[in-house]
């Protein structure tokens, strides 16, 4: 399908871009992503992938906008304070980009709607808190073969990896992450606090990954974890080896 003049001029900066162009920025809005949590890390995620021109935005959140979130959580602000997130976050989309079509799932993303939700789309970016959710959506991902780009952020540290455990050389999250840890051991956000400027870099990174994913652009982060510091100002990356005994993609193979 050809571009309108608007989206000519609104995607410019990327057909200029050899490795993108008009068949890359075509790729994009034919896209479907899913994103888990409507939050810190999803707000970016949101706003930087329908900016891109992302044809088809997935959100998945049951909570409402609370002013405690307006530190960090940039997509909400503070006249929707009291309104889901996923209205509110719809709302703000619909004012970046025209162009993306946005699904609402004002629902808990679990055990028995997981598969459903993601076999819908093409690429999972996940920035919840829960470890519970983490397992769930990461075994959906595997079992559907979609690829996952998830983020999580500490006080002052952050963590991004893109998850391909449905192929057999390349990790999934339990394969990083077995189990969760103890209750009390990690605390989340409320009870530790997070450096909101933190949530930004991160979830503009998943975006990025995300972008690279259904690009084909560059190295994928898929078998890497990338580690930020945010007091130093430092990146490092760890290698994330398959697990051959992993409970979830271990039978893949």
């Amino acid at each position: 399908m050809p571009f309108t003049d608007a989206q000519i001029d609104r995607y410019a900066r990327h057909l200029i871009l050899k490795e993108i162009g008009g068949a890359g920025q075509q790729k994009l809005l034919a896209t479907r992503v899913l994103v888990v949590g409507a939050g810190g890390l999803g707000a970016p995620v949101l706003l930087y992938l329908a900016a891109a021109g992302v044809g088809t935005l997935g959100i998945v959140d049951f909570d409402t906008v609370d002013l405690s979130n307006l530190q960090r959580q940039i997509i909400h602000d503070t006249d929707n304070v009291g309104l889901s997130k996923t209205e509110s976050a719809a709302k703000a989309l619909a004012r970046v980009n025209p162009d993306v079509k946005v699904v609402l799932h004002n629902e808990k993303l679990d055990a028995g709607n997981a598969r459903a939700l993601i076999s819908q789309y093409d690429i999972v970016a996940d920035g919840t808190d829960s470890f519970a959710t983490r397992f769930i959506v990461n075994e959906a991902c595997v079992l559907e073969k979609k690829p996952l780009v998830s983020a999580a952020v500490g006080q002052f540290d952050g963590q991004l990896a893109t998850w391909r455990g449905f192929e057999k050389d390349k990790p999934c999250y339990q394969c990083f992450m077995p189990e969760a840890p103890p209750p009390g051991m990690v605390p989340t956000c409320e009870q530790a606090g997070v450096l909101g400027a933190l949530t930004g870099v991160m979830g503009s990174l998943q975006a990025l990954e995300v972008i690279k994913e259904v690009l084909y652009l560059g190295e994928t982060m898929a078998g890497r974890l990338l580690i930020y510091d945010a007091l130093s100002t430092a990146f490092r990356t760890v290698r994330v080896p398959p697990d051959p005994e992993c409970a979830v993609c271990g039978r893949m193979g």
